[in-house]
């Protein structure tokens, strides 16, 4: 009886007790996704795989097996030592699922305001600043001797590179840079990334409405041409070649985005469209979300660093948002028919959710002000941007 006791996970706890507040923590996140509806069909399952990691004993997930960045293939090829979320896991630590979350976010957008309005591309662009604010944050952090020796904060390249791209607002994105740059980050980062995704209306109206006037806010936009469907096909093609050309790094992102949306607009493969929106986007959320929520142990997760993620997550971000609102109104300096600053901060990635902030604001102070679809330019634009981003940071450091 009492060998049997020291199995239970009444007796494990007490050996690492970090494992009860990381428990805590998981619960914490589950009520924010169901209760308050937070990004729920990402933050539900990443909690429960934090709630799964940090059970006693249970042994779904281990870290020794991907420890320096590679896997143990001789200990993961033994059942009797590798967990179920372990092997979820793979698919993330060799950049599976996040292509694949790209190929159905591709086949649910519509690409057409960025193609009427090509100038919504290059606000998408301006909020990527937030990435790079933060990137050169967590360096400086790093390079400090007292974050160093006092909080342990040791951020190198790498994983500033990954902290940085939580600003360009898109969850696959700081997945997969992370699994290849700091994949000991990747619970805090992710955690982080999909939080201020879900916060998108709590965090953005503030830094609109301080960046703007009143009578720019105000500003109407006119309607916006038609696209052709001819236009709509040739877009993911051209996009994909030149993208290739510039960023090879960047390719399985935006090559997986664009082959989601070249099925959705050619009408000719509608069965394998729906595919990608529905059937294949939902199973690998599940398994994104559990095994990314499993990497978050107490102890990766219990540092000063998970603390220093937070604050430049959400500076990141909130430098992103400040990026597209300014670009535009810099834009508007040279151009006689005025632009709604407010689309600009659409260009994080959070799509529709950024674009449907802009509209809400922009209908507050003039309820004839019809931003969505001028908004949604910057917004599509923005997961191209975020996901040349991360070409970017992979090329230089992996």
């Amino acid at each position: 009886m009492l060998e049997f006791f020291k199995t239970m996970g009444f007796s494990l706890i007490a050996e690492n007790p970090g494992q009860l507040i990381m428990i805590v923590v998981a619960c914490v996140l589950l009520y924010l996704a169901i209760v308050k509806k937070f990004e729920p069909l990402l933050l539900l399952p990443i909690a429960f795989g934090m709630l799964l990691t940090n059970l006693p004993g249970a042994g779904l997930f281990h870290e020794e097996i991907f420890a320096g960045g590679h896997v143990d293939w001789a200990t993961l090829g033994d059942p009797k030592q590798a967990g179920l979320i372990d092997y979820l896991y793979l698919g993330v630590k060799l950049g599976i699922y996040p292509c694949l979350i790209f190929m159905g976010v591709g086949a649910m957008t519509d690409f057409g305001p960025l193609i009427a309005n090509p100038k919504s591309l290059i606000f998408g662009a301006a909020a990527q600043l937030g990435i790079f604010i933060a990137f050169i944050l967590a360096l400086a952090m790093g390079n400090s001797v007292w974050f160093t020796q006092a909080l342990g904060i040791d951020f190198n390249a790498n994983a500033a590179a990954s902290i940085g791209i939580i600003g360009g607002a898109d969850g696959p994105t700081a997945i997969l840079v992370t699994s290849k740059l700091a994949p000991e980050l990747l619970g805090p980062i992710a955690v982080a990334a999909y939080s201020y995704m879900a916060l998108v209306p709590v965090i953005q109206p503030p830094i609109m409405k301080a960046l703007t006037t009143k009578k720019e806010r105000m500003i109407e936009m006119a309607q916006l041409r038609p696209v052709t469907k001819t236009e709509k096909i040739l877009f993911p093609i051209v996009v994909t070649i030149f993208v290739a050309f510039l960023l090879p790094s960047a390719t399985p992102l935006v090559g997986s985005l664009m082959l989601g949306n070249l099925a959705k607009e050619s009408g000719v493969v509608e069965r394998l469209s729906k595919t990608m929106q529905n059937e294949l986007m939902n199973i690998v959320t599940i398994f994104l979300g559990v095994s990314v929520g499993a990497t978050a142990t107490a102890a990766t997760f219990l540092q000063w660093k998970t603390i220093a993620i937070i604050v430049l997550g959400v500076l990141a971000f909130a430098g992103g948002s400040a990026g597209g609102v300014l670009l535009v109104k810099f834009v508007n300096l040279f151009t006689k028919n005025k632009i709604n600053p407010l689309i600009g901060s659409a260009g994080v990635s959070a799509v529709p959710m950024a674009a449907r902030v802009s509209q809400v604001v922009g209908q507050k102070e003039n309820p004839k002000n019809f931003l969505l679809m001028h908004a949604m330019g910057p917004n599509v634009a923005g997961v191209i941007g975020s996901a040349i981003a991360a070409g970017v940071f992979l090329s230089l450091f992996s």
